[in-house]
């Protein structure tokens, strides 16, 4: 079991960078890919981006694409995603999440997660 705590949420009114932070507790952090995922009110939770194992691949919703960057730091078990450009539509609820099983490829389905992160919210006004 893995523990996961992000980090870097903000209300932000205009659409400069944020990058959000998700640091893993378990030391096998680098043997699963890992996803962002986020839910906005009233809306299912949706996939965001995700990363293989060793952040040789990456994959994101069309939506964020060309705006958002997933990156991860395997030595200091931290996920990350950069933020350009944001939208107000972008105001969710974000989570990390890791595979269910390591060295899975970068799912771009949310049932391809567990161990949730507890979120932190995003919100951008318009």
């Amino acid at each position: 079991h893995v523990q996961l705590v992000e980090s870097g949420g903000r209300l932000l009114q205009a659409a400069p960078p944020l990058t959000l932070s998700c640091a893993a507790s378990a030391r096998t952090f680098s043997s699963y890919a890992m996803g962002w995922l986020r839910q906005a009110p009233g809306k299912e939770r949706e996939f965001v981006a995700a990363i293989t194992w060793s952040g040789g691949r990456t994959n994101y919703v069309d939506s964020v694409k060309g705006r958002f960057t997933i990156s991860r730091d395997n030595d200091k078990n931290t996920l990350y995603l950069q933020m350009n450009s944001l939208k107000p539509e972008d105001t969710a609820v974000y989570y990390c999440a890791a595979a269910k099983l390591p060295r899975m490829p970068p799912s771009m389905s949310i049932y391809a997660y567990d161990n949730w992160g507890q979120g932190t919210q995003v919100t951008v006004s318009s």
